[in-house]
């Protein structure tokens, strides 16, 4: 039995199959051996092969046995384990990267490595700038100079304000037919923007620390959500319940739309990337090294580096640069008792 893993709580899966069930399943204990260095060997958007538990077995729990190929995934070193990943999602068309200048700030290098992963494995992102209703002026200058750095290098950047609806609406079109990955810091606001595309997810949402600035956990576990064309009402009485919207289970055939929330990453330390892999991750960087002189230039300290010398002609921002060295030091795994 085939379907779609719509809900992933650490210890248990829900499998939507393809036949329409819905399946709280577990892993073999064998499965962690097949060479999968990761804590969450199965993830939300995977497609897995099931197996009831029969009439006449003792067996009372299905089992997932088998995970199809993925097309893609969004993967990060594992924090407390680093020589393991953790996979945040699989077979996604695109990730919502969501990004605040202040209250929390998000920080260029955890924006840089998520973007860089990302197009290690050919997902498309978008950044949501969020808390626009909270921003000063000076922060507002600041958001649209990371705005235009950003857009400049070709990603599409969108300010909101998921708090008021700002610019809400407008990321709709977008969304549509698509399974979308939501990521970010904690605190950032991704309950609070799906609570405004899907009226009636009730997702828990909460304040930010007012000592440190800092976000709190409010998901703890990943779930894929339906995202309707249009704003729906509740039933009466009610709320709809975003568990029980999937309509296909083969992904966004159809016209049909999906929302991957996640739970809020405090770092992002990148996964089997290898240093002379890095500068093609990086799209202004990777331009500028096809002049450099030596082809396994490390755009560190060699002669005739073309970015060293875009670096200093202001074509490749600072802070870019400063993720891209960064990475370039990933093999080192002591350095992963930091958060990035």
């Amino acid at each position: 039995m085939k379907g779609l893993v719509i809900k992933n709580t650490g210890s248990w899966y829900t499998v939507r199959t393809d036949d329409g069930q819905l399946l709280d399943c577990k892993i073999k204990g064998n499965f962690r051996l097949r060479g999968i260095r990761s804590t969450n060997p199965v993830a939300v958007g995977d497609r897995v092969v099931c197996q009831q538990p029969t009439a006449n077995s003792q067996q009372q729990t299905a089992f997932i046995t088998e995970i199809e190929d993925r097309r893609n995934y969004i993967i990060r070193r594992s924090q407390n384990l680093s020589k393991q990943s953790h996979i945040i999602a699989a077979n996604v068309d695109q990730a919502l990267l969501v990004v605040t200048v202040n209250h929390p700030q998000t920080s260029t290098t955890f924006i840089d490595r998520f973007l860089a992963s990302a197009e290690a494995y050919r997902v498309p992102v978008v950044l949501i700038f969020n808390k626009t209703d909270l921003l000063d002026d000076d922060e507002r200058r600041y958001q649209q100079m990371m705005t235009t750095l950003y857009e400049t290098i070709g990603y599409e950047c969108r300010q909101i304000s998921a708090a008021d609806g700002t610019g809400v609406e407008e990321l709709r079109p977008l969304l549509q037919g698509k399974i979308t990955l939501l990521s970010g810091n904690s605190g950032v606001g991704k309950s609070t923007l799906i609570n405004r595309l899907v009226p009636g997810a009730g997702l828990r949402t909460a304040q930010i620390s007012d000592a440190h600035d800092t976000g709190m956990h409010t998901t703890t576990f990943s779930e894929m959500i339906d995202l309707p064309t249009a704003p729906p009402s509740p039933p009466e009485g009610g709320t709809i319940d975003p568990s029980n919207t999937i309509e296909s289970p083969s992904g966004a055939g159809g016209g049909a739309s999906y929302l991957i929330d996640t739970p809020g990453i405090k770092g992002f330390g990148t996964f089997d990337m290898e240093p002379e892999e890095i500068t093609s991750y990086f799209p202004e960087i990777f331009r500028f090294s096809r002049d450099c002189r030596f082809s396994n230039c490390t755009h560190t300290h060699e002669p005739g580096c073309a970015v060293l010398q875009a670096l200093d002609d202001h074509y490749i921002a600072q802070s870019r640069y400063q993720s891209y060295l960064s990475m370039l030091q990933d093999k080192d795994e002591s350095k992963y008792r930091e958060a990035y």
